[in-house]
């Protein structure tokens, strides 16, 4: 009796060790997406002073959402996520929220995204980050418009090598926060964005997709 009991031990052991893993249950997050918008990045913290996130790639049909990348280690600002509408430039924080996602960019070629790709060929293109400027949180080509004061450099390596711009005050409020990107990882926290290391975003930004309406959902468990 003894051997069966500890065969039966063994193969229980084996199944467990062989069984596939449980599916992952969609951060709270993932609630405030509308429908319609069929994929989504959530970047969950675990308070709005962490300055790491737990990123996840998730991808909606009938039978709702699943994971398909992820989770990963992203960095966001280094004042940590912002409460849903407390973002304000220049304060270092990440904005809480649900954003669609504008266009990617690069200082390098194309990865192969879907997206709209803007190449950052010149050290004129910048992002205007001046609350007092008539293009405040534009992407702007200093030859032909005027950027404010110190505006966001965009020909930077390797932040920028390749980039996603987030939908983020689209409404160009002032004092709201600009510049809001989703990039290459410097292996610390950014000033408001979200980073991720470059083999990991590289693999987000061929998935997604302008037909499946993206959007990134940034906030706390």
């Amino acid at each position: 009796m003894r051997a069966v009991i500890r065969g039966l031990g063994a193969a229980l052991a084996m199944f467990v060790l062989l069984a596939p893993p449980a599916a992952a249950a969609p951060p709270a997050t993932l609630g405030r997406v509308p429908a319609g918008h069929d994929q989504a990045v959530t970047v969950t913290v675990s308070s709005n002073r962490a300055t790491t996130a737990v990123y996840e790639v998730w991808q909606r049909s009938s039978s709702g959402w699943r994971r398909v990348m992820g989770p990963w280690s992203a960095h966001v600002g280094y004042n940590g996520v912002a409460a849903t509408g407390a973002k304000r430039e220049g304060d270092g924080r990440t904005p809480s929220g649900v954003y669609g996602v504008a266009f990617a960019f690069g200082v390098r070629a194309n990865p192969g995204v879907h997206l709209a790709w803007r190449p950052v060929s010149s050290s004129t293109l910048v992002w205007d980050d001046d609350s007092a400027s008539n293009r405040y949180n534009l992407w702007t080509d200093t030859r032909y418009a005027s950027a404010g004061r110190r505006p966001e450099p965009l020909r930077v390596s390797p932040a920028y090598d390749a980039a996603v711009a987030i939908a983020y005050n689209t409404a160009r409020k002032p004092g709201l926060g600009s510049a809001i990107f989703m990039h290459v990882s410097t292996g610390r926290p950014t000033a408001g964005c979200v980073s991720l290391p470059t083999a990991q975003l590289t693999q987000v930004l061929r998935w997604l997709q302008p037909s499946q309406h993206p959007v990134i959902s940034i906030g706390t468990r």
